[in-house]
């Protein structure tokens, strides 16, 4: 119900935060996007099994005054002083569960916090900030963390330190429990210092990466579960971001000029039991218990250029109701991902769209479920979600310029896990697809 509420919550400030600001708003907004791969030492007495695991990780970023996305936490905030220098929110953040991946979907891949953060704003450059976290289940940690921003042109480095303190109940679930092994651990208090880099390689191109290390507590590296005192992690990968050239220093709101306008879409389609390639070529089968899907997206503008290119590219929070049927309950599903669009002009004004993002689902579907059984695997709420589309102005259509920002369109709807490579989806291998038609206006 917590994960439900947070997912609720902050979808719904994702997309009325923009909104507030749609009528006035008409600049490059701070946007990312990024794909990293995750690779970790296994602390746990794997007895001569893996030492290692790696995943990979979508990820997305957006800054304004109302919500933000930064990799793997997302956020409202809920108060800030005139000066900026306080600032109040209520966040989420991805949390790694370190064991051989071939594990991970049996205790249900990797988890998520929820809580409270408080931050102080020593300057632009130094910050520091105190959490309190749950995991849903009454188990708690706090953090304290010193962070900066160190600028050097194309580089930029955020060193860290966090001191975290966690509860008994904490510490017992993920230090003290392993396969049939269950440690009853006091709280602790470990530590860790690591950085995060980011290097601009040319217009929006950029490398990332990152390094951290952790030193457990004695009550968790003395659990009899436990071989390795130390959590390391790495991560590398690439994204794509405000063009730094374009940006202001501290990483501030970039202020260029777009023509880019938000909008309004609304969809309605049906389940099919084939794969992404089949629909795409026209070869996909219809799901004969009928399950189908109306959803709504909100566009908020991010920026209307890539690489040079005419891209129109939009933050694109929505919500789908899975209707319920024979086979399923009715289920509700959160989605948040960034999508492109490219406009030809000729004969008619047409568009090609296609986005990634992220998709929560409060109730697993028929079409995923039955997917699943057969694998014996563990569905997850959590995927990776995909939306292609194609669309064309009825305006353009019909000659009528005053219905030239109505769009009708087919889009795919699609939830993945990626193969098994990502063990936030809980290391499955299928998802779900549905074939959309919708109506999209801009203003």
């Amino acid at each position: 119900m917590i994960k439900k509420n947070l997912a609720l919550a902050i979808t719904a400030a994702l997309i009325t935060s923009p909104v507030v600001q749609a009528e006035t708003q008409a600049q490059e907004a701070e946007w990312g996007i990024a794909a990293m791969w995750r690779t970790a030492n296994i602390p746990f007495d794997t007895k001569g099994g893996d030492t290692t695991v790696s995943t990979f990780i979508p990820m997305m970023f957006f800054k304004n005054d109302y919500v933000f996305l930064d990799g793997t936490m997302a956020g409202a905030h809920l108060y800030k002083t005139d000066d900026k220098q306080l600032e109040f929110n209520a966040i989420t953040r991805m949390r790694h569960i370190d064991i051989p991946a071939d594990e991970q979907n049996a205790v249900g891949g990797d988890t998520a916090d929820y809580g409270l953060q408080m931050r102080y704003n020593f300057d632009p450059v130094w910050h520091f900030d105190s959490e309190l976290m749950t995991d849903g289940e009454d188990r708690f940690h706090a953090n304290f963390r010193l962070q900066g921003l160190l600028d050097y042109g194309d580089l930029e480095v955020r060193p860290n330190m966090t001191l975290r303190l966690k509860d008994s109940d904490f510490n017992t679930q993920y230090y003290g429990t392993y396969r049939d092994t269950v440690d009853n651990l006091s709280g602790g208090l470990d530590y860790s210092v690591g950085v995060d880099a980011r290097y601009h390689v040319v217009s929006n191109l950029y490398l990332l990466g990152s390094t951290n290390i952790r030193m457990l507590d004695n009550q968790a590296y003395h659990s009899s579960v436990i071989t390795e005192r130390f959590e390391g992690e790495v991560y590398v990968g690439v994204g794509f971001f405000n063009e730094k050239k374009k940006s202001t220093s501290k990483a501030k709101q970039v202020s260029r000029d777009i023509s880019t306008k938000p909008y309004v879409r609304v969809a309605h389609g049906w389940a099919s039991p084939s794969d992404m390639g089949d629909i795409l070529t026209f070869k996909g089968k219809r799901d004969p218990y009928n399950n189908q899907v109306s959803s709504v997206f909100y566009g908020h503008p991010l920026t209307d250029e890539l690489f040079g290119l005419p891209l129109d590219i939009y933050l694109s929070p929505g919500i789908a109701h899975h209707w319920s049927s024979e086979v399923q309950n009715g289920a509700t599903e959160f989605v948040t991902l960034i999508k492109a669009y490219y406009t030809i002009e000729w004969p008619i004004k047409m568009r090609l769209g296609v986005g990634n993002g992220l998709s929560y689902i409060d109730n697993i579907t028929y079409i995923e479920q039955q997917e699943m059984d057969k694998k014996e695997k563990r569905a997850s709420h959590l995927m990776n979600y995909i939306d292609i589309s194609y669309d064309l102005s009825i305006g353009s259509l019909i000659r009528k310029p005053e219905l030239e920002d109505l769009w009708l369109g087919y889009s795919l709807h699609h939830r993945s896990a990626i193969f098994e490579a990502s063990s936030q989806f809980g290391r499955i291998k299928g998802g779900s697809n549905y074939s959309t038609v919708y109506l999209q206006y801009h203003f």
